[in-house]
Parts: C-alpha cells; structure tokens; sequence
C-alpha cells in the first residue's frame, strides 16, 4: 500500500490567540457577567488558573478585545484612506473595510455594542477616544468626497449620515432573526443596545449574511450600496435645502 500524501494543516493559533477567540464567543453567547475563567479555560483546553499566564483575569480579556478592535479598526482606515485614490475611492474603501468587519467579526461586534460598560474607566476612555478618531476619520473623508457636504453648515449632515451607515453597518448581525436574550444572566449585558461608532447574539455559527439566506458576497453588496446611498442622500438633502 502507498504511503498517504502529505497534507499541508493549517497553523495551530497561538495560545492567547485561542484564548482572545473563545473569550469573545462565550462573552459574545453569555454576556461577559454570565462566563467565568474557568470556562474560557476548558474551551482552550487549560485550567482556569492556566489563563492567568496569559491575562491577569476576565477584565483583562475583555480590554484587551475591545481596545484591540477600536485600534484595528482605526489603524485600518488610516491605511485604507492613505492608499486611496481621490476621497471618492476612500469612502469606498472604508465602508468595505467596516462591512468585511461586520460580516466576518460578529463576535466582536457584539462585545463592542454591549459590553462597553464593563470596562474599567481608563480602558473605556481609551475605547471611546479611538471611536472618536474612528468616526473623525469617516466623516473627513464624507465631506470631502461630497462637496455640498465640505460646507461648514453641511457638517452635522455629514457626521449624522456617518452614524447612520455605522448603525446599519453594525446592525447586520441582527437583521436575520429576533434575537433571544433567554438564559443570559442578570445584568450581563444581554439584548441591550449600546452606541459602537456608528449582534447577533449567538446560538449559532452562522454569520448575519448566512442567516438572511443571502450568500456573504450577496449581502456585501447590498450593505455597499445601501451605505453608498445614504451619502448620496446627505449631500442632495444639503443641495436642495
């Protein structure tokens, strides 16, 4: 018999990688009140007191997840908007960079849309200071892409279109089903909106896109043209005030 042709495996995730994955599902399924240490260890295959080499504890994960996501996600945009080119392009850039996030990182989106309060007060200032750069960023690039937009009294209308296409963006987790906060804990957080810059609550591993019966591809482009509209929107709103 033939030896068995070798197969390439894909590279095991380093430890606090795996960690950082299965914190983020089981605070993003339970709430980050409803999980304990214990249980992020036994779904990485170590003891609860394992974790500590790698996080000082719970607090310490979700800081880490949530500051981790507002600096990807700014540092990003920074990168999509430097390589662009022209404004028009840019915009284009940054909005499929936030859909790719909002189809492919449920998880975090999650964290980042109920889990704010949990975290202590200099990891949630710091938080709310990479958002504000975040949504800055965004509405430069709005006005600058949309000249009825650059007029300074356009400004609110560019920076509330901002926040409306974040609100869809980030709303596509929960568009597919009613979400269920059945068997979240007291006071987890649970089925309570919040204000990420602009969820599915799990139960599934299906992402938002799979759920609607839309393929990923399908759905991206739906949300492309939605957001798209949107500033088309705000800046004839403007030209016809």
């Amino acid at each position: 018999m033939g030896s068995m042709p070798n197969r390439a495996t894909a590279p095991a995730l380093p430890r606090r990688d795996q960690i950082r994955k299965e914190a983020a599902r089981l605070f993003a399924a339970r709430g980050f009140l409803g999980v304990g240490v214990d249980e992020i260890g036994k779904a990485v295959g170590i003891s609860g007191p394992g974790l500590y080499r790698h996080f000082a504890g719970k607090d310490a994960m979700l800081a880490d997840l949530l500051v981790g996501i507002s600096e990807r996600l700014l540092e990003e945009g920074r990168r999509r908007e430097g390589e662009a080119d022209g404004p028009r392009a840019a915009l284009d850039s940054l909005i499929d960079g936030h859909i790719d996030f909002a189809l492919d990182d449920r998880d975090l989106i999650t964290l980042h849309d109920r889990e704010l309060l949990h975290l202590k007060e200099a990891d949630r200032h710091r938080v709310r200071r990479l958002q504000r750069g975040y949504v800055e960023l965004w509405v430069a690039v709005v006005r600058e892409a949309f000249p009825p937009l650059a007029a300074p009294e356009a400004e609110p209308v560019a920076r509330a279109a901002v926040h409306a296409v974040f609100g869809l963006l980030n709303s596509t987790p929960h568009s597919a089903a009613p979400q269920s906060s059945q068997g979240a804990e007291p006071g987890s957080g649970a089925g309570t909106p919040a204000d990420l810059p602009g969820s599915d609550l799990p139960g599934s591993d299906r992402s938002g896109s799979e759920r609607s019966g839309l393929a990923r591809g399908s759905m991206a482009a739906l949300l492309r043209a939605l957001a798209q509209g949107a500033f088309v929107a705000a800046a004839a709103e403007v030209e016809g005030a």
